[in-house]
């Protein structure tokens, strides 16, 4: 059986459609992931493996492994506007039963369930509005993920630590 080839970076995206700017992370991939596949650069999809789901849980781990670099996308009530760009660490304080995990709780699974230390990992997080059921994505949210969208851009055309390090919210 071939080897199948991981794209060295996966970015996970949470969020649920249904409720209002809870879309906001579903939607920013889906916008990236036509922005790949049309960006005139060569090869510049095959880098990345875009997940949505509607939260984050144990499983998600496994996306991680084998990655050298990984992005949570969420969206954010009370997040600074337009967004937070962060740094993730592996913080283990979740049981494996939990049924949803924020992304420090995912990176700290990853040496539970392989000898692999998680990849460095970061967070970007938009500031929405409204998470009602039924509503639709607000007009400040659609601003705000203009502005991640834009950032988004920057880290996919420099995918590496140290280029995404640069661009941390408050020079953390």
């Amino acid at each position: 059986m071939p080897l199948v080839s991981l794209a060295p970076v996966v970015i996970l995206a949470c969020g649920n459609p249904s409720r209002g700017d809870d879309a906001l992370g579903p939607i920013l991939l889906d916008r990236l992931q036509t922005w790949l596949e049309t960006a005139g650069c060569a090869g510049l999809a095959d880098d990345f493996e875009l997940i949505t789901d509607f939260q984050l849980q144990v499983e998600h781990a496994l996306d991680l492994v084998g990655r050298r670099l990984a992005l949570f996308i969420d969206a954010g009530q009370q997040t600074p506007a337009p967004f937070v760009f962060r740094r993730a660490q592996a913080i283990d304080s979740a049981s494996p039963s939990t049924h949803s995990l924020p992304p420090e709780s995912v990176l700290a699974v990853l040496p539970r369930i392989s000898r692999e230390a998680p990849p460095p990992a970061f967070i970007l997080c938009v500031r929405g509005e409204r998470f009602e059921l039924g509503e639709g994505l607000s007009p400040v949210a659609t601003r705000h993920a203009h502005a991640a969208f834009e950032l988004l851009n920057e880290l996919c055309r420099a995918a590496d630590v140290g280029a995404w390090q640069a661009r941390v919210s408050g020079g953390e």
